[in-house]
């Protein structure tokens, strides 16, 4: 998002900067705004669910099986009430099977993951939001094909952490920027403008416990990783994984590295776990404006269309030295056995190269 010329950096001003009279941009500019402000009011909701004890009922399951809490019901329940005052035509969210109207003829649509992590809550950990809006059609009424299309379709995307602060970042298609909650004003303050995520960063998230399930050319890229300084990578990483994407994602476009949530073996992974629609395009989106990259391990995530609402897919991101090197395993390795210790014999993955 362009500088404000003027002092303010507050969300709002930097948002009808960038919109001007535009209608589509202002339209835009009017749907974040009620995310953010509605983000906001979560957050006191979220500080005191431990107290109320809410933080762990149940609500039996989605359309995909997942536990369902009530927490995350009572988040979805707020986007949607909110959102249903602004220019969407109708919202797709991870906890509704089929797409909820809004305002007819509105010029947006909105996907969202309203509540990211709620397992989190019962630890005290941290949990987020997850959100992208695209144009709705302009001749009739939206449809859920409307929600399928690629990612480039996206006209911006962001995702909040609710954390020691809660901090939205955000990208309209100019670069990604951060906000964090002003608790005393109520306002969002840009404290990142033009957020380059860094190459080199030596991280990695991913949750190491699936690894016997995984592919021959992931299980060898991650075995590199953890070799370190005695490795083909003749470098020591750390590993973070916080349980929650958001935080992850979070993290890595701050500080960079990369983030690994790979298909694998078990029933019902094998196109991955992550929802392309509510989680993969908007994180893509995110990074890919901060100078990172997003695939499915091999393909790039804003080019790929889903074929249901819920369709998943394994989802790769941060660095995009990180993310190509994965790639250059999955195609140099695959799933051949004879393939993988010439890694190590040759150097072609040391760090660097």
């Amino acid at each position: 998002m362009p500088a404000c010329t003027t002092r303010p950096t507050d969300l709002g001003s930097c948002l009808r900067e960038w919109a001007g009279t535009d209608p589509t941009r202002s339209a835009t500019m009017a749907t974040i705004e009620v995310i953010a402000a509605t983000s906001a009011i979560q957050a006191g909701a979220l500080r005191h669910a431990l107290l109320r004890g809410d933080h762990d009922d149940s609500t039996g399951s989605n359309t995909d099986g997942d536990r369902q809490r009530r927490i995350d019901v009572d988040a979805h329940d707020a986007f949607v009430a909110a959102l249903a005052g602004s220019p969407v035509a109708a919202i797709a969210s991870e906890e509704a099977e089929g797409i909820l109207p809004l305002t007819p003829g509105a010029p947006l649509l909105v996907a969202i993951d309203p509540l990211d992590g709620s397992a989190n809550l019962a630890v005290d950990g941290p949990v987020g939001m997850i959100f992208s809006i695209r144009p709705a059609p302009t001749d009739r009424e939206a449809t859920a094909d409307d929600f399928l299309s690629a990612g480039t379709a996206q006209l911006g995307a962001g995702m909040v952490l609710f954390g020691p602060a809660t901090v939205l970042a955000l990208t309209v298609g100019d670069g990604t920027d951060v906000f964090a909650l002003d608790e005393v004003s109520g306002c969002m303050r840009r404290i990142h403008q033009g957020v380059c995520t860094p190459q080199g960063t030596r991280e990695f998230a991913i949750n190491s416990s699936n690894g016997r399930h995984w592919s021959l050319a992931m299980r060898s890229y991650i075995a590199d990783l953890i070799e370190g300084a005695d490795g083909p990578r003749e470098a020591d990483f750390n590993m973070r994984w916080f349980g929650a994407l958001v935080a992850d994602a979070y993290r890595i476009l701050l500080r960079g590295g990369v983030f690994l949530y790979p298909d694998d073996g078990r029933a019902g992974y094998s196109q991955g776990r992550l929802r392309l629609v509510y989680e993969a395009q908007p994180i893509a989106m995110l990074f890919e404006q901060a100078g990172g990259a997003a695939t499915d391990g091999s393909r790039r995530i804003l080019e790929l269309s889903a074929d249901h609402l819920h369709a998943r897919t394994p989802l790769v991101f941060g660095s995009a030295d990180k993310v190509a090197r994965v790639a250059r395993y999955r195609e140099v390795v695959g799933n051949d056995p004879e393939r993988a210790p010439l890694f190590g014999t040759r150097g072609l993955f040391r760090e660097g190269r």
